[in-house]
């Protein structure tokens, strides 16, 4: 894997793709989560202690998509200059800013950059040709740097023109920078070289949505945990009462093969025993622990039961690699969050223990940190959709164009 430490950057302008797409306050429009900022750090020291300048784009939310109620774009929410102060403060460097990510302002404050010094690009989502993929609009951005650096592994499973078309106007001079390399070495220590027992804990709302990790997991694991929505497909495809729980009728088939695969494999794949149910999606609602076997009617379970918890709990204990990707339940709202904590809780132990514990990004990301585990999981990966992906046995395109 060729990296920034293949690269000395002295005198050379790095093209930095970085992934700065980071929560926003809503009223002040400040920075509420620097985790993705603070990750890129030792790339952009290594190129700045080499005696070279960074230009950093990236893109924040979707604003194409996201219109204000008259159909216009939101240029004001979707500012990247909402970062500068978090960027400036953790490189150490009064980052510089560019209004547009092309056109002569850019090109202006890109040729006059100096040796320690830091450009960030306005969003690149403002233009549609960057998710089309447009070359034209890669080239444009490719002539403002020397080298180009792909450090957004939060993006590497999407061929937008910033984060793979660009590449090829870089044949000898691209590389990863240390998030996307540190990304990949985790993700194939987990399913290339993993340490047994090797559990994987999914959840979330949908089985849709992880349908194929699961199938590719299958030939991998040694246990499958299935908690949040997507247990209660299962459930009914099994025959059982689940109320007004979430369910994917379509899918019912779909999570009996499933099961039957795992069966074959020897895998074991386990299902919640129970749920904390409600009587509606409200942190305020009545709420009672109960089988999942028959679950009442108007009832919808928000949170495995404490008999899951226990069971899932002690099947993480005794693994040597867990893979956690989506939570127990809807940990959110407090009296949802007992199912996704005592799962985290079970990750920490069996890491202190030995294991090697890598969390999948996305609400799994948000819940460790929320509960306060970021520093004792062995990796917190960046990018949710990418590493799913991953795992899925895809080629993430954003890697496949520095390989290439």
């Amino acid at each position: 894997m060729i990296t920034v430490d293949s690269i000395n950057f002295k005198g050379k302008k790095a093209l930095v793709r970085v992934d700065f797409n980071v929560p926003l306050d809503k009223q002040t429009l400040a920075v509420t989560d620097d985790a993705r900022i603070r990750a890129t750090v030792p790339t952009i020291k290594k190129i700045l202690a080499d005696g070279g300048a960074c230009i950093l784009m990236s893109h924040l939310g979707r604003p194409l998509k996201k219109l204000k109620d008259d159909g216009s774009v939101d240029f004001e929410k979707h500012s990247l200059k909402h970062a500068l102060a978090t960027a400036s403060e953790l490189f150490g460097v009064n980052v510089q800013f560019a209004n547009d990510c092309i056109g002569q302002e850019a090109i202006d404050k890109a040729a006059n950059l100096k040796a320690g010094e830091i450009l960030l690009l306005e969003n690149l989502r403002f233009y549609k040709e960057e998710e089309k993929g447009d070359v034209g609009f890669a080239e444009m951005l490719s002539k403002l740097g020397d080298v180009y650096v792909n450090d957004a592994f939060g993006t590497a499973h999407r061929a937008h023109a910033s984060t793979a078309i660009i590449a090829q106007f870089f044949p000898n001079h691209k590389c990863f920078g240390y998030v996307m390399a540190n990304e990949v070495a985790n993700a194939e220590k987990v399913m290339k070289n993993a340490a047994r027992p090797f559990t994987a804990i999914t959840g979330g709302a949908k089985v849709s949505d992880k349908l194929l990790i699961i199938e590719n997991l299958i030939n991998t694991v040694d246990n499958i945990i299935i908690g949040g929505g997507m247990a209660y497909t299962f459930l009914k495809a099994q025959g059982y009462e689940i109320g007004a729980s979430l369910c994917e009728d379509d899918r019912l088939d779909l999570c009996l093969d499933l099961l039957k695969k795992a069966d074959a494999k020897g895998v074991k794949l386990l299902l919640p025993i129970d749920s904390i149910v409600a009587d509606k999606f409200s942190n305020d609602a009545n709420i009672k622990n109960c089988s999942n076997h028959h679950i009442e009617a108007g009832w919808m379970g928000l949170d495995i039961g404490t008999e899951a918890s226990k069971t899932f709990a002690e099947v993480v204990k005794n693994s040597k690699t867990i893979l956690w990707n989506g939570p127990m339940g809807v940990f959110e709202m407090s009296n949802f969050e007992n199912g996704t904590k005592s799962v985290a809780i079970a990750v920490v132990e069996a890491t202190k223990n030995g294991a090697f514990s890598l969390i999948g990004g996305g609400d799994s990301a948000a819940a460790v940190a929320k509960f306060g585990f970021n520093d004792q999981v062995s990796y917190v990966s960046t990018g949710g959709g990418a590493l799913l992906e991953y795992f899925e046995g895809k080629e993430l395109p954003g890697i496949a164009a520095i390989n290439n």
